[in-house]
């Protein structure tokens, strides 16, 4: 911390740190100033004057340097012939701020009424009735009555679509600027603005599709009038008839904390349900902010499509059964069949993972983890200690980001490197492709999919100007994924970065760390159990008498997956939803979704955090540890499946990485700042404050650093012209099941599209809009191209989840294709 500073506000003693706004000082010290415009996350720009406060300065001697004393030894304090603004004030020694004077009174008085001056006054229809800073501020300093006529108002667009997310009701708007200062300096997408000036000033989205951002739905969190609303929420229910309650975010490995909104409505037949999705403060995670696919992700769990009955196959066919005779089926199953392979989904929580884990481990099986990504073990040797925080990371020191896009693997984290970056810390990015992390890097190293092993090599042996950044970090972060790498590539890759930390002393700095960017929110607590993924799963599977399958689909994600799950003797399922792989299976166990039970998961930063039921369990359907151990039961293993709880506890047990933590020690908070949804809402926005848990970071698991060698790194393989090597790759709005339901989000969906470079289109001669057929191992695949000119020569780009049936980059046989007209066209 560096230099403190005292001074007096409003009869109060407080001391600071030196560059502090008197708005937070005053924050910090329990008095509240009202504001519009200012946010604590922002820099100031004192537009709506509702912060005006009176600032008196200790009267310095000239010729002395010191301050003048009054007859009883106190420093003589001059004030200002006007009017400050607090948020754009810093404090200095022996200053004296009022905040409740008549004149301040007076100044907030007349900010409040000239607002009101061409506000539509529509609190009992307007969706922020009950959770407005001006409705509340009004309350406390406007005037009784206005001076001005009804008739003179304003009168503009109202509920005017910035996109199918975001409404605007332009009379609403004050105008205090801050959804657009978030969107530009926060976000950086510069996708809405002012327009015009004086009284006809208002804002608009210069983007198509429009407020084309995947922060967009913040906006609404922080805007202080009923200006902003989102399209799932709009006159959806007021504050006080919702019950909060917290949560994990399921879609990513950040683990942002999240708070339900739950309303029990008529519409829905008298049910509970989620009428909107808030930030819940966690700034060691994702301080105020989430992306809107948390936002508008969650549909998935109300939909109609959930499975609601065990299913069991007979002459055939999957039938309907009883639990019991589920139960029963699954068990035989197991016990008549030898060779079990256990492959669980990285969207399980830790309970879950445990107990499949343990019965996998009694049957004498093998536990693997569903990815196409490695170098979870070097995560738990290597990865971010104690309480580091992202927030901490500035001048001096370094960070890495190798095969990755955050912005649309994990926005989150995209967001908390991109404010380190402005904070002096210097960024390297190693892509194949720009990215849009790179408008902040000092460094970027390309190369192509092939070679990447062969470049990120060159930072630990190299004296090139990013390997010395590197070197020279006080601390370094390491952020790996696997964009267009093999599960054996990515492996190696995370040794190779994990020996980058141990070579440069790294490992023990407090800030410094490896950290995966894993598909699914619970990966890395799936390396933490004993998961593994396996590099010949097809193989695997074909060879197995029980394959159980939990939270994943492999038949829909590979064909030649969905032919091993047909050679496989006997397959168990437990899934939301009637998957591909569900419909090949034996018996099929309807599972709980989160927001129905309690759990915990492991992000991939290892910081473990509890997520809380929201609505009532789905009738017919039971969590996946309990699933586990009732199975368990029926084999005669004894099993922990009454409460998650009880498998926690098991798990602290047995695990040293877990040892010592309790739902109870994950449920501790302590003091944030900026302080955020407490009993004001202006200061913050409508963002939850913390209440129920922030989490604990695994406790490393020990290693010699001399264990880890340089992996062997073979040269690029040489193809024939006409080969094409296809790489799938993350796009924030796929078509995963756990986002498909969410029909807001269908307009901004990955389609299944391959994106080819202009130099590879003309090679296979097509143009934007025709197909080329693409083929590999009895698979193929025609597709519509889009010529781009990020994507790397020679290769193809394909989403991920799009449709097409690809889970690893490969080398494909690729040609111009021609489509036969359809009848009638």
């Amino acid at each position: 911390m560096g230099k403190m500073v005292t001074l007096t506000i409003d009869d109060q003693v407080v001391s600071v740190p030196q560059g502090t706004l008197i708005v937070d000082a005053a924050k910090k010290a329990g008095i509240d100033i009202p504001v519009f415009c200012y946010h604590p996350k922002m820099e100031p720009v004192g537009m709506c004057r509702m912060c005006l406060v009176e600032v008196g300065r200790p009267v310095i001697d000239r010729a002395t340097g010191q301050p003048v004393l009054e007859a009883d030894g106190s420093p003589k304090i001059q004030f200002g012939p006007k009017l400050e603004t607090a948020c754009t004030t810093p404090v200095s020694e022996g200053m004296v701020v009022r905040t409740q004077t008549q004149v301040v009174a007076e100044a907030c008085q007349g900010i409040i009424e000239f607002l009101l001056t061409s506000h539509p006054l529509d609190c009992p229809i307007c969706d922020k009735g009950g959770e407005c800073p001006l409705q509340n501020l009004t309350m406390a300093y406007g005037p009784g009555e206005s001076r001005f006529r009804y008739e003179d108002k304003m009168h503009l667009a109202k509920h005017l679509p910035l996109g199918e997310l975001i409404y605007l009701d332009r009379e609403r708007c004050i105008l205090c600027g801050r959804c657009v200062r978030f969107q530009s300096t926060v976000a950086d997408d510069p996708v809405i603005a002012f327009s015009q000036r004086g009284r006809a000033l208002q804002i608009v989205t210069f983007s198509e599709p429009g407020f084309d951002s995947y922060f967009s739905g913040n906006t609404t969190d922080i805007c202080p009038v009923g200006a902003l609303t989102t399209a799932d929420f709009r006159f959806g229910a007021r504050p006080w008839e919702m019950t909060p309650s917290a949560s994990i975010c399921p879609h990513c490995p950040v683990g942002c904390n999240i708070t339900f909104n739950v309303r029990r409505e008529a519409a829905a037949g008298g049910r509970e349900v989620i009428k909107r999705v808030m930030p819940r403060q966690n700034e060691w995670v994702n301080e105020i902010w989430i992306c809107d696919k948390g936002r508008f992700g969650y549909h998935y769990t109300e939909s109609p499509e959930r499975l609601r009955q065990p299913l069991v196959r007979k002459d055939g066919t999957l039938q309907p059964a009883s639990w019991d005779e589920a139960l029963r089926a699954a068990a035989e199953g197991l016990r008549t069949h030898q060779r079990l392979v256990s492959l669980a989904g990285g969207r399980l929580s830790n309970e879950d993972l445990f107990n499949l884990y343990r019965l996998t481990e009694a049957r004498q099986g093998r536990a693997v983890l569903y990815s196409t990504m490695g170098g979870g073990d070097y995560v738990q040797r290597y990865g971010l200690s104690g309480e580091a925080n992202l927030a901490a990371l500035g001048k001096g020191d370094a960070i890495l980001v190798v095969a990755t896009d955050l912005h649309e693997e994990a926005p989150l984290w995209w967001l908390r490197v991109k404010q380190a970056a402005e904070r002096g810390a210097t960024l390297v990015v190693a892509n194949a492709r720009p990215t849009k992390l790179e408008r902040y890097a000092a460094h970027v190293m390309r190369y192509t999919y092939q070679d990447a092993l062969l470049k990120v090599q060159t930072l630990l042996t190299g004296n090139a100007p990013e390997a010395q950044a590197l070197a020279s970090a006080a601390n370094l972060v390491i952020f790996y994924g696997s964009e267009g790498l093999s599960l054996e590539a990515s492996e190696a890759l995370a040794a190779m970065l994990a020996r980058l930390l141990v070579q440069n002393g790294q490992v023990e700095r407090p800030l410094s760390g490896l950290v995966a960017v894993w598909p699914h929110a619970n990966t890395q607590g799936a390396w933490e159990i004993g998961f593994r993924p396996d590099p010949r799963l097809a193989e695997t599977l074909s060879a197995a008498d029980v394959v159980w399958v939990a939270a994943a689909d492999p038949a829909g994600d590979d064909v030649a997956l969905a032919r091993a799950l047909e050679k496989a003797g006997f397959v168990i399922v437990q899934d939301l939803f009637l998957t591909e792989t569900a419909r090949r299976a034996d018996v099929v166990f309807p599972v709980q979704a989160f927001t129905e039970r309690e759990g915990t998961w492991t992000t991939g930063e290892r910081r473990v955090q509890r997520f809380y039921p929201a609505l009532p369990e789905l009738e017919g359907t039971r969590a996946d540890f309990a699933i586990v151990a009732q199975v368990a039961e029926h084999l005669g293993l004894a099993l922990e499946g009454r409460s998650a709880l009880r498998v926690f506890q098991a798990i602290a047990q047995a695990l040293p990485a877990f040892a010592g933590l309790s739902y109870t020690r994950l449920a501790e908070v302590v003091e944030q700042w900026p302080i955020v949804g407490r009993s004001d809402l202006y200061y913050g926005g409508t963002a939850y404050e913390n209440t129920q848990g922030l989490g604990v970071r695994l406790a490393r698991v020990s290693a010699e650093a001399e264990a880890i060698a340089f992996p062997d790194v073979a040269p690029a393989e040489v193809h024939t012209p006409e080969a094409l090597y296809l790489v799938p790759f993350v796009r924030l709005y796929d078509q995963g099941q756990t986002l498909r339901p969410s029909r807001l989000l269908h307009r901004r969906v990955a389609q299944a599209v391959l994106y080819l470079a202009p130099q590879t289109a003309a090679q296979l001669g097509v143009q934007n809009g025709e197909h080329v057929q693409i083929s590999a191992d009895g698979w193929s695949e025609t597709l519509s191209v889009q010529v781009v000119a990020n994507v790397p020569a020679g290769a193809g780009l394909v989403p991920r989840s799009s449709g097409v049936a690809l889970r690893q980059p490969q080398w494909v046989r690729a040609q111009r294709a021609v489509l036969e007209p359809q009848a009638g066209s």
